[in-house]
C-alpha cells in the first residue's frame, strides 16, 4: 500500500533525468536508481505488479518515503548512482561484496615517494592501483616491488644514517642523503609503469638510465639498474603475449547456485598482466544484462586505471552510457565492445570459464564448512543413535587450583557452530577448601536445568566433560529436573572416548571423522572460556589482596580501582592525578596508593 507521503511525491515527480533513492520506515535507503525521466520510471513501480519481480515486490512493499534528485544529463545521473550505491550500499541493488575494504598499492606523493598497502582512496596527489580483491596477492606484489626496486619504506628522511635496508641494497637511503631526488624520481617512474602492468617500458627505460650510468662512467649505478633489468626481464617471462597491442580489460561472467562472480583479466601492452575476480550479491532474482551493468559501472567508480578497451560478455542496455562516462573518467576514449570472434572473443570467453571456477570452489568450500558443522552434528547423533541430528549442543566444564575460584562454563553450539550470545559462565557456591569436581558439577547442572523445562532452550544433546565419573554425578540432577529424554553423555579428557547413560563401554568416534572433529571442538571451547573466567577471578583476588597492604584503602576504594583501571599494572602504573579521580579516593588515599608502589616491588 502506498504511504501518502509517497503519493505526495509520486505527484511532485519530475520528468527530467536524476537519481531516485527509495527509504523504509526508519528512514534507511533501501534502494538507489537513475533514470532519463524520473516521473515514469518512479511511478511505474507502484503499478500493476504483474510483471513485477519477487524482489521487486518485496521492496515496494518497504517503501514508506523517497526522495529524488534532478542531474542535468543522464550520465550525471550514472555517476551519482554510482556514488550513492557506494555509499550507502542499498539493500535491494546489487552490489560487490564487501567493497569498502578492497586494498590498493599507494604510491605517495612525496618528494621520496614510498610505496603501501591502504583501504582508503583519498585526493591526495598519490596514485592508487587497484582494487584488489586478494590481500595476499598485494602483499605478494609488495615483495616483488622491495626486489625489484629499492624503495625506501621508513616515514622519516631526517637519518643521520642508512639503516640495514641500505646496506643489503634494498633501499637507496633518501634519508641519510645518499640518492638525489632525480635520481629517485627515475625509479618510481619505473615502479608506476611496472604497476600499470607495462614491463616493456620499464625495460626500455631501464636500458636507457643504464646506458647512460655507463657512458659517464657511473659503474655502480650501472650495476644496480642492471640487476633491476634482469629482475624484471624475469618476470616478463611469465606474462603472456595474448593480442597484438594496447590495454584491455576483458570481463567473464558467472552464475550458479553459490552465487555470482565476475571476472576481470587484465591486458596492458597485449600481455596478460594479472587478473581478479569478484563476488556480487542482491542479484538472485535478476538477468545477466542488468548484474553485468550494476558490476561495470561499480568497479570502474573506483578503479585505479582504466584501459582504453573493455571486452564484455554481452550487451549492457545503457552501453553507450557507460562508455561516455569511462571516457570523461579516463579523459580518452574508452571503446566498451562485445566482441564475436577472435582473440578477444576468446579472452572473454576464458574469463567466464575463470568465473565459473571460482564458484565451483565456492560451493566445495561452502559444503566443505557445512561437512564440519551441521554435517558433523549429523554424523555425531547417528554414532550416537540420536533420532535426529542434535541442532542444539550444551558442554560443560570445571576449573580451579587446588579448590579455590572454583568456576564452570557452558559453551553453546547450535548447527555445528559456537553460539557465544548463549554461553554461561558460573561461579561456584557449595564446594570450597577440598576440590571436588563431582559436587561441582551437580551444582552447575542444578543451576542451568533447575527451570529449563519452563523458560528453556532445552538441548538435544548435553556433554559433561570428565568421563564416566563426572557423567554419573550429573544424571540424577538432570533427570530430576525433568529432562528425561535428553541425551547426556560424558568425554574423557585424554582419548575423547565417549561414555552413555547405562552403556559400560565407551564409544570411540574414528580418528579422522568430522564427529570426532567436532567433540573436540567443543570440548575445547568449554575449556577454553572456564580458563578465561578462572584467571579473571584468581587476578580480581590477587588485585584486591596486594591492595589490602595499603593504608587508608578499604573495600570500597579497592572495588573502585579494580572497576576504574581494570588491573593491577595500570593501578600501579597510574599518577596521582589518575587515582585521585576514581570515585572515593581523596588526595591522602590516592598518594598512599602511589607511594605504595613505587616503595616496594610488586
Amino acid at each position: 500500500m502506498v504511504t501518502p507521503v509517497v503519493e505526495e511525491k509520486l505527484a511532485l515527480l519530475s520528468d527530467k533525468p536524476g537519481v531516485y533513492l527509495m527509504k523504509d520506515d526508519k528512514g534507511r535507503i533501501i534502494y538507489v536508481g537513475k533514470a532519463i525521466n524520473l516521473k515514469n520510471r518512479v511511478r511505474s513501480y507502484f503499478q500493476s505488479s504483474r510483471n513485477h519481480t519477487p524482489k521487486v515486490i518485496a521492496m515496494v512493499a518497504r517503501i514508506a518515503d523517497l526522495e529524488y534528485i534532478i542531474t542535468a544529463s543522464e550520465i550525471e545521473a550514472l555517476i551519482l548512482e554510482c556514488n550513492l550505491i557506494k555509499k550507502h550500499r542499498p539493500k535491494y541493488n546489487i552490489s560487490m561484496r564487501d567493497d569498502k575494504n578492497y586494498p590498493y598499492i599507494k604510491l605517495t606523493n612525496e618528494e621520496f615517494p614510498r610505496v603501501y598497502i591502504t583501504r582508503k582512496v583519498i585526493k591526495d596527489g598519490a596514485r592508487y592501483f587497484g582494487p584488489y580483491t586478494s590481500a595476499g596477492a598485494v602483499h605478494e606484489t609488495l615483495r616483488l616491488l622491495k626486489t625489484l626496486f629499492p624503495l625506501r619504506s621508513c616515514r622519516k628522511l631526517d637519518s643521520k644514517r642508512p639503516c640495514l635496508e641500505h646496506h643489503i641494497k634494498r633501499c637507496l637511503a633518501p634519508c641519510a642523503g645518499k640518492v638525489d631526488p632525480e635520481t629517485y624520481g627515475e625509479m618510481i617512474k619505473a615502479v608506476g609503469l611496472f604497476l600499470e602492468g607495462r614491463s616493456d617500458a620499464v625495460v626500455k627505460n631501464l636500458k636507457r638510465q643504464m646506458a647512460e650510468a655507463a657512458e659517464e662512467l657511473e659503474f655502480e649505478k650501472a650495476a644496480r639498474l642492471r640487476d633491476q633489468l634482469a629482475a624484471v626481464e624475469k618476470v616478463m617471462e611469465k606474462q603472456n603475449i595474448v593480442t597484438g597491442s594496447g590495454d584491455q580489460d576483458a570481463i567473464g561472467l558467472a552464475r550458479s547456485a553459490a552465487g555470482t562472480c565476475a571476472q576481470v583479466f587484465f591486458i596492458r601492452s597485449g600481455k596478460m598482466v594479472g587478473r581478479d575476480h569478484f563476488m556480487l550479491s542482491g542479484g538472485e532474482e535478476e538477468n545477466d544484462q542488468d548484474i553485468l551493468a550494476a558490476f561495470v559501472k561499480q568497479y570502474y567508480s573506483q578503479a585505479a586505471f582504466i584501459p582504453r578497451e573493455i571486452l564484455l560478455p554481452l550487451e549492457l542496455g545503457e552501453q553507450h552510457l557507460v562508455a561516455e562516462w569511462l571516457s570523461s573518467v579516463k579523459g580518452g576514449k574508452v571503446q566498451v565492445e562485445v566482441p564475436k570472434r577472435g582473440t578477444k572473443r576468446d579472452l572473454v570467453s576464458m574469463a567466464a570459464g575463470n568465473a565459473a571456477i571460482v564458484l565451483e570452489e565456492q560451493a566445495e568450500r561452502l559444503k566443505a564448512d557445512t561437512d564440519k558443522t551441521a554435517g558433523a552434528a549429523a554424523e555425531l547423533g547417528q554414532y550416537l543413535g540420536l533420532p535426529a541430528a542434535p541442532e542444539r549442543i550444551e558442554c560443560f566444564d570445571i576449573s580451579h587450583i587446588q579448590g579455590s575460584e572454583t568456576v564452570a562454563s557452558m559453551v553453546v553450539f547450535e548447527g555445528g557452530q559456537p553460539n557465544k550470545n548463549e554461553y554461561r559462565r558460573y561461579k561456584l557456591k557449595t564446594v570450597e577448601g577440598k576440590p571436588d569436581d563431582f559436587k561441582s558439577m551437580q551444582e552447575v547442572v542444578g543451576r542451568r536445568y533447575r527451570d529449563a523445562l519452563e523458560k528453556g532452550p532445552v538441548p538435544d544433546l548435553i556433554i559433561i566433560d570428565g568421563g564416566k565419573g563426572q557423567l554419573n554425578s550429573a544424571l540424577p540432577i538432570i533427570r530430576a529436573a525433568g529432562l528425561i529424554d535428553v541425551p547426556v553423555v560424558g568425554l574423557a579428557k585424554e582419548f575423547e572416548h565417549i561414555f552413555r547413560e547405562g552403556i559400560s563401554d565407551p564409544l570411540i568416534l574414528p580418528r579422522h571423522s568430522q564427529s570426532l572433529f567436532l567433540v573436540q571442538r567443543i570440548r575445547d571451547e568449554a575449556h577454553r572460556f572456564a580458563i578465561t573466567y578462572h584467571r579473571k577471578l584468581r587476578s580480581k583476588r590477587n588485585m584486591v589482596s596486594v591492595l589490602d597492604h595499603i593504608p587508608g584503602i578499604g573495600e570500597k576504594r579497592r572495588k573502585a580501582l579494580r572497576d576504574h583501571f581494570g588491573s593491577l599494572a595500570k593501578i600501579k602504573a597510574a599518577e596521582v592525578d589518575e587515582l585521585v579521580k576514581v570515585e572515593g579516593m581523596t588526595l591522602p588515599a590516592a598518594e598512599a596508593v602511589y607511594n605504595f608502589f613505587r616503595n616496594k616491588s610488586i
